[in-house]
């Protein structure tokens, strides 16, 4: 079955005051388009999957850190947003198990209401 939320960070609409100064920072000896190629590489490094069963968050260029998290034990999703993220529809989504530090959190999510209603099992 396909996974029911598949996404990474998103670019541009996470940041978009950091886009434009590297796109102005391109005719600086390209340091602009290093930048935003490296910004790239690391956003799509990150990957939040939620299937039937588990929601997984995979991480790293070189080494990877994997985070599973039972879709059963998850008791609370948060999801903050600033006006720009509301903007662009981007946020950060915050998943608590038990006690009171996140297990997952992931910066500059996708349409973070449909990555709840995921977790949630809607």
């Amino acid at each position: 079955m396909p996974p029911r939320y598949d996404a990474s960070p998103a670019v541009f609409r996470d940041y978009p005051l950091r886009f434009l100064v590297c796109l102005i920072l391109i005719p600086v000896f390209g340091l602009g388009l290093v930048l935003l190629l490296g910004w790239w590489i690391f956003a799509r490094s990150t990957r939040m999957t939620v299937d039937e069963v588990r929601a997984t968050l995979t991480s790293g260029i070189l080494s990877k850190q994997v985070t599973e998290v039972q879709l059963s034990s998850i008791r609370t999703v948060k999801i903050d947003k600033t006006l720009v993220d509301r903007i662009f529809d981007v946020g950060t989504v915050s998943v608590f198990t038990s006690g009171d530090s996140p297990e997952l959190v992931v910066k500059g999510m996708p349409d973070p209401e449909a990555l709840a209603k995921a977790l949630r099992r809607e």
